[in-house]
């Protein structure tokens, strides 16, 4: 039975795997960044506009207008020129210096988006060290699946330093950045013990950073994410209490995202991938290991949370 880190970080590999061979999903609906195809391979800056869980910038458009008669805000738009001919007909080409009424057509209900994904750039501080040759971690290719090896013992390493580092590298979407930030959290997170509860403060803008991109996929891993590291060390659950301002919009947004098939099969649920249940059930850990404040300052963020304890 594999580690329940193995299980996360392999099971990413074996989606994309399932989507482009099973599925036959276009390999360009995976995540390739351009490179600079040297020996030395980096990955190419990112403009600074491109804020990671950043709004999508739409061309700027026209606004519309108010018409009192009707009483709806409507789009002017030009009526049809036609097109005359000379010669096409007996009489001869005729032509008018009247200008045409300008149509009205009303508008659609605006679209919030509050479901769409983000920008995610590949700026994560995870890449920028990996590239440079600054982590203690290496890919073991093995037979079966690869596995992350580490070159120093993890008890000895600078929790303060190094785990917001791998936590920033959630976001990830591409091999082998996004299986080794994985694998090296829930790695670090299993043999932290007391060096985690210091470093919580500075995992909130990661985490939230992550949670901002709105991607189903990165989501759910920062979920289970969640879930390991509040079982990973006394009080954890505890400090994260102040900080459920930060995290839980997003749990707000996409927690009935469960898809409704009738009396089909969701396999989903089986490999942990429903987003809605996996909000559910992070959340009810928060309430079991967050103390007695944890479901009231949930219940203020999620006011549609039903109490697992009290009920």
């Amino acid at each position: 039975m594999p580690r329940q880190a193995e299980a996360v970080a392999q099971s990413l590999i074996q989606d994309d795997w399932l989507d482009q061979k099973i599925k036959q999903t276009s390999a360009k609906a995976f995540t390739k960044h351009k490179e600079t195809n040297s020996c030395f391979d980096v990955t190419s800056a990112v403009p600074p506009g491109r804020r990671a869980g950043g709004h999508m910038q739409a061309p700027p458009v026209e606004l519309p207008g108010y018409n009192h008669s009707s009483m709806q805000y409507v789009y002017k738009t030009s009526a049809p020129a036609e097109q005359l001919k000379g010669h096409s007909g007996n009489g001869g080409m005729t032509s008018s210096l009247a200008t045409g009424r300008k149509l009205e057509a009303p508008i659609d209900p605006p679209v919030c988006g509050a479901f769409k994904k983000r920008f995610n750039p590949p700026n994560t501080e995870f890449r920028r060290f990996y590239e440079r040759g600054d982590l203690p971690i290496q890919i073991e290719h093995r037979g079966v699946a690869n596995r992350i090896g580490w070159k120093v013992d993890i008890e000895k390493l600078d929790y303060h330093h190094y785990l917001p580092i791998f936590f920033d590298g959630l976001r990830e979407k591409e091999e082998p950045y996004r299986f080794l930030a994985v694998q090296g959290v829930f790695d670090m997170l299993e043999h932290g013990g007391s060096k985690i509860l210091p470093v919580i403060p500075q995992l909130i803008i990661p985490v939230k950073t992550a949670l901002n991109t709105r991607d189903s996929q990165v989501i759910c891993t920062v979920l289970k994410v969640l879930q390991q590291m509040v079982v990973s060390g006394e009080m954890i659950g505890e400090a994260l209490v102040p900080y459920y301002r930060q995290i839980l919009p997003i749990f707000n947004i996409f927690k009935n995202s469960n898809l409704n098939l009738g009396d089909k099969i969701d396999y989903s649920q089986q490999k942990r991938k429903t987003l809605g249940d996996l909000i559910v059930e992070t959340l009810e850990m928060f309430e079991l290991h967050g103390g007695e404040d944890a479901f009231i300052n949930i219940k203020y963020m999620i006011p549609t949370y039903e109490s697992c304890v009290l009920n």
